[in-house]
């Protein structure tokens, strides 16, 4: 069945509602903690009596975990709060998590409905759902309790924090990403920012669902990842870049030999020939630093039909405009910017921090013949992630580069509810589909019509649309 047979189902409205429910709410669900100084007391008399016996614990967790559920449960017995058998076992699970886990947010990285988790200091713990911050009613016992969380985590992936190492990057299991920056850089103590890692990848229905993409967007993203086009996914923090990167990965073809480069491997690319390279920070002694510039060298050499990198932010920029032009065509690659034209200029400025000697025209000339689309995205601010602009990249034109925008989302009219309008062609046909011709690929015409059939046809007959 094709997406837009599947949209038109009367079951697409049922799945809209089972997605939204699964990415998370706009409303808050905080509870009142009733039991916050009981589980305090109960964290701190683990810690006083287990102290020495945490050191080390993950060389049996599963015995201490054991151990920690026998103390505090003694300790509830002796207690004179009155708990049911449920609150109890709640009580008990929380405490372990607290002393074993992530502390108190170890529900929030449970919780599939929370996409990111901040933590600044000990008693200011927020969360993101749907793309809606909320401030939380959990809090850590003291800045020791919020570093041994950290600590906790960095050390599984061999990296370390301290003063004289503040700052650190590094991944849960499950691949989400993790910051954490401690004092004396951060003046308010710990602080440690979680982005969620979905454990089931969305796909282009689901983007279509959620209003981030339209079935018109979903066929050209297609036929442009088919036909090899180089593609760059521009956008702000969180809006939804690595998402839909995995997504248009998604329609490479099986044959193809697929080489994915990022900082904290967090695409789920399902094809059967794929090689994942994760870059590496340097040691405690500062060496053994592999980059995403060495990284991209590298892949060169592995013979892949297809490079796409997670983000380029750095020198290596330089290294993926050379791979897309010497042959390796249908790259893709995600960057931080605000509009089409300021990633160019983005890319422009990434290019001169590798310390290249190019007259900036030359640099244009080099962006211009390696990038063939630009899709911008943007978070709005009801938490609704869209996509705003598909840009075609043409020749250079003077000293600029020359942009057409094939699609755009206007904003929405004086007295309209919605805060952008639906994204619609412009009405220009892209260069492009001529290269996709070459790899028999063919788009219909309509799909780059600013005027959609249904009102075309109540123009020529007189008829208003239902």
């Amino acid at each position: 069945m094709s997406l837009q047979e599947r949209l038109n189902g009367q079951e697409s409205v049922e799945e809209a509602s089972a997605l939204q429910s699964r990415i998370g709410s706009n409303g808050a669900d905080l509870r009142v903690d009733r039991f916050a100084d009981l589980r305090t007391s109960l964290h701190d008399m683990c810690i006083s009596k287990l102290g020495p016996e945490l050191i080390g614990s993950e060389s049996d967790v599963e015995a201490l975990r054991k151990r920690v559920r026998e103390v505090v449960t003694a300790e509830l017995r002796k207690s004179d709060e009155r708990l049911t058998t449920d609150e109890r076992e709640d009580l008990i699970g929380e405490v372990v998590a607290d002393v074993l886990g992530y502390g108190p947010i170890d529900r929030f990285v449970r919780d599939r409905t929370v996409t990111e988790i901040m933590v600044n200091g000990p008693d200011q713990v927020f969360v993101e759902r749907a793309g809606i911050l909320e401030r939380t009613d959990v809090r850590f016992t003291s800045e020791d309790h919020l570093t041994r969380v950290i600590d906790r985590i960095v050390s599984a992936v061999g990296r370390r924090i301290d003063e004289a190492s503040p700052m650190v990057d590094a991944r849960l299991p499950d691949g989400s990403r993790v910051n954490a920056i401690v004092p004396p850089l951060s003046l308010q103590g710990p602080v440690l920012t979680i982005r969620k890692f979905s454990a089931e990848a969305l796909s282009d229905y689901d983007l279509v669902l959620l209003g981030t993409l339209t079935p018109e967007l979903v066929e050209v993203f297609s036929a442009a990842v088919k036909g090899k086009l180089n593609i760059l996914i521009s956008g702000g923090t969180g809006v939804g870049k690595t998402t839909l990167l995995n997504v248009m990965s998604g329609f490479i073809p099986d044959r193809e030999r697929i080489i994915s480069i990022e900082d904290a491997a967090e695409l789920q690319l399902q094809q059967p020939h794929v090689v994942s390279l994760e870059s590496r920070p340097a040691n405690i002694e500062g060496q053994g630093e592999i980059r995403i510039r060495d990284l991209v060298r590298n892949a060169l050499r592995m013979r892949p039909d297809r490079i796409v990198v997670g983000e380029v932010r750095g020198p290596e920029t330089v290294d993926m405009l050379q791979a897309m032009n010497t042959g390796h065509e249908g790259s893709m690659t995600t960057i931080h910017a605000n509009s089409p034209r300021d990633a160019l200029a983005r890319v422009e400025t990434l290019v001169l921090t590798a310390g290249v000697e190019l007259p900036l025209r030359a640099i244009r000339e080099q962006v211009a013949s390696a990038f063939d689309l630009i899709i911008q995205l943007a978070r709005l601010v009801d938490g609704t992630r869209v996509v705003t602009h598909v840009t075609e990249v043409l020749r250079m034109e003077s000293e600029v580069v020359t942009l057409q925008d094939l699609f755009v989302a206007r904003p929405a009219g004086v007295g309209s509810s919605a805060l952008l309008e639906p994204i619609r062609p412009t009405g220009v046909r892209p260069h492009f589909v001529d290269k996709l011709k070459a790899s028999q690929l063919e788009l219909s015409p309509e799909l780059f019509d600013p005027i959609p059939a249904a009102e075309r046809l109540a123009i020529m007959t007189g008829r208003r649309p239902r």
